[in-house]
């Protein structure tokens, strides 16, 4: 519905794309993709019928991005996905690129997917001197021509309040509770492996009907974490692990080590964001973490060496491209209410 008149779809007119009557005329919605992860938008237009938008991104020969729309986008509703994982100042720029090219096209409203949101961890000034380059994010997407966000599962709530354009944040949580659920794992205790993620597994807890822990850690660098103690029982239990994000694997592998030493039976990782570099592939290989679950917001090459269970967001997001584009609630895809607090 919208603004009570029916969404329709003819067959007459172009397949694979809906239309809404407005006193305008017909508003149709496109999805277009960057570099970042085409699987993903391909799965989030094959979920809710439709068809990516053609366009050409190419680099030049001095490393310059080229971006062309292919089709007619006059007066539409446009949704762009690209996830700003790393390569992220690169897919940063493409991103840009794409959104100020359907602004100059005329698109009468255009929204950024953003299933990973980059620099998501720069949300503060925690030393003198330094940037807070998520807000400085939320100002070049808003200047280049977006009109609203939605994204996934951000580190810090609180960007949504960097933003002065409407922000849908979503949870991988639902995603990750049917997989979870299905594995009827028994004597199970959720564990934050930091203060800052006890409010997502405290939340994970009550879903799964389980026991909450949490690991104290002091951070010797950006990817050195020393572990120091477990606050809960844990022993002869089965562990879950949860966080946002890992990249180094740092926090989630020294944390799995000490629980497996204080008596932890199976133990599994919960994480949305699971970009990776070698580093975090490498611990992945030698650590304890018998399964670590993560969703499609990033593209990653296949991992050997390292048991990963990769679950599709895509569903979740298309279902909310709908909702938007039919100026639908979108509160029921907000069910996980737990996220990081720090």
């Amino acid at each position: 519905m919208h603004g009570g008149v029916p969404l329709v779809q003819s067959h007459r007119l172009p397949p694979a794309r809906w239309f809404c009557f407005f006193n305008s005329g017909l508003l149709t919605v496109k999805i277009f993709s960057g570099t970042a992860n085409q699987p993903l938008a391909r799965a989030i237009c094959a979920s809710i019928g439709l068809e990516l938008g053609k366009c050409t991104i190419k680099p030049f020969p001095d490393g310059e991005t080229f971006v062309k729309i292919e089709e007619n986008v006059r007066g539409e509703d446009v949704f762009v996905v690209q996830p700003t994982s790393p390569p992220t100042n690169h897919n940063l720029m493409e991103l840009f690129i794409m959104i100020d090219a359907l602004r100059r096209a005329s698109a009468a409203r255009i929204t950024a997917v953003l299933p990973f949101y980059g620099y998501a961890r720069q949300d503060r000034k925690d030393q003198p001197r330094v940037p807070i380059t998520a807000k400085l994010i939320a100002n070049l997407l808003v200047a280049s021509g977006v009109n609203r966000i939605l994204t996934m599962d951000l580190h810090a709530q609180q960007i949504q309040g960097f933003f002065d354009i409407p922000v849908d944040h979503l949870y991988a949580a639902p995603v990750m509770y049917e997989y979870l659920k299905k594995k009827k794992l028994r004597d199970l205790v959720v564990v934050s492996p930091d203060v800052g993620g006890l409010k997502m597994a405290h939340a994970y807890a009550q879903t799964l009907e389980a026991g909450l822990a949490i690991v104290a850690k002091r951070r010797k660098s950006a990817s050195e974490v020393e572990s120091m103690a477990v606050i809960g029982e844990i022993r002869g239990k089965n562990v879950l692990l949860v966080d946002d994000l890992t990249e180094t694997a740092g926090t989630l592998t020294e944390a799995a080590g000490l629980l497996k030493k204080k008596g932890a039976r199976q133990i599994l990782a919960c994480v949305s964001h699971a970009i990776l570099n070698d580093i975090g592939i490498e611990r992945l290989r030698k650590s304890v973490i018998d399964e670590l679950i993560t969703t499609d917001t990033v593209l990653r090459p296949a991992i050997d060496g390292a048991n990963i269970s990769t679950l599709s967001v895509a569903g979740l997001l298309g279902e909310a491209i709908k909702r938007i584009h039919n100026n639908s609630s979108v509160n029921s895809l907000f069910e996980f209410k737990g996220g990081r607090t720090s």
